[in-house]
């Protein structure tokens, strides 16, 4: 066996092992049930949108109140500062936005993206169903056209919804590669803008390796009408090259081979440069859409990261922090 063939052997070998969805799915429910719900100690509001979203009553100002509620007719009218109060929603609307295209067939630490995104969903989902709340999703399994799951209030339902990603990550999007479109994340998103929905929360969750023109500004339509948070799932090989010899990649998304001499500095150098560069793409366009992004990556710890997230959202939401 030549040294390039047994460093190849050794890739494969510290790959991830390739868990069913709907394995992952059963010992995600323990996982997320019992440690997010511990490290959050119950209390979400650091994610969902504001109390509400229709306009009430006024009342007079006080120290402490948000600016940006005043009421500017009546402070005119009565000479005294007051402020519009808001009616909470009865029920909050989050829709997910999931991504299974090829692309997240890929790994290289403790799991593959597909298994990362059904684990951002379960967490997501578990965040937001309390309460009466509605859950909803369109996915894109890597073929032509999107499943969709309308929104419905009860955990019996995210389960469902659960179920349902689980069941298209056992399906194998790789098998479809070659029916998924050119542009595949902006119509994801797209999806999401209509038929025009009721104000919510809208969770983008995905690899975002489509160019950021290409979907950009679906998401910045997005963001017009709903709190937007974009959820950034990426392995370390994404962002740099091991110095591990001649390994003979797959394109996930077209099925093209490729031999990379990983042992070449200035190849790993340069591949390092042009991911950080893509990264930036990414962060600026999720930045201008005026959405939140939050990175989970296959070798750290996804859900302390998300847990952080959760945390800044609440202590920013609670000194006032604008959007």
């Amino acid at each position: 066996m030549t040294a390039a063939a047994s460093e190849r052997v050794a890739a494969q070998a510290t790959a991830p092992e390739r868990t069913g969805g709907q394995a992952a799915l059963r010992r995600l429910q323990l996982l997320v049930n019992r440690r997010l719900d511990g490290l959050l100690q119950g209390d979400y509001l650091g994610l969902l949108p504001g109390p509400g979203s229709e306009a009430g009553e006024s009342r007079e100002y006080r120290a402490g109140d948000d600016v940006r509620r005043m009421d500017w007719p009546v402070t005119a009218r009565t000479t005294v500062p007051h402020v519009r109060l808001t009616v909470a929603d009865r029920e909050l609307e989050t829709w997910l936005a999931v991504d299974l295209s090829p692309s997240l067939d890929f790994g290289t630490a403790r799991m593959l993206k597909r298994d990362l995104v059904l684990a951002a969903t379960a967490a997501m989902t578990h965040l937001t169903v309390r309460g009466g709340n509605r859950v909803g999703a369109v996915i894109n399994a890597g073929g032509p056209e999107l499943v969709r799951r309308p929104a419905r209030p009860g955990r019996r339902e995210a389960q469902g919804l659960l179920r349902t990603v689980a069941r298209l990550i056992d399906e194998g999007a790789p098998a479809r590669a070659r029916q998924r479109p050119a542009d595949s994340l902006a119509p994801l998103i797209e999806a999401l803008n209509s038929p025009p929905r009721r104000r919510g929360l809208a969770v983008v969750i995905s690899d975002f390796l489509d160019p950021p023109e290409r979907w950009a500004w679906q998401l910045r339509k997005l963001a017009t009408r709903h709190e937007v948070l974009a959820v950034e799932v990426l392995d370390p090989c994404e962002l740099e090259l091991p110095a591990a010899g001649v390994l003979e990649l797959r394109d996930p998304e077209t099925g093209a081979l490729h031999e990379v001499q990983t042992g070449d500095r200035d190849l790993r150098r340069r591949y390092a440069q042009a991911a950080q560069q893509q990264r930036e793409l990414i962060a600026d366009a999720v930045r201008t859409a005026g959405a939140r992004r939050v990175r989970l990556r296959t070798d750290s710890d996804w859900l302390l990261d998300l847990v952080r997230f959760v945390a800044a959202q609440r202590h920013r939401r609670s000194r006032g922090g604008s959007r």
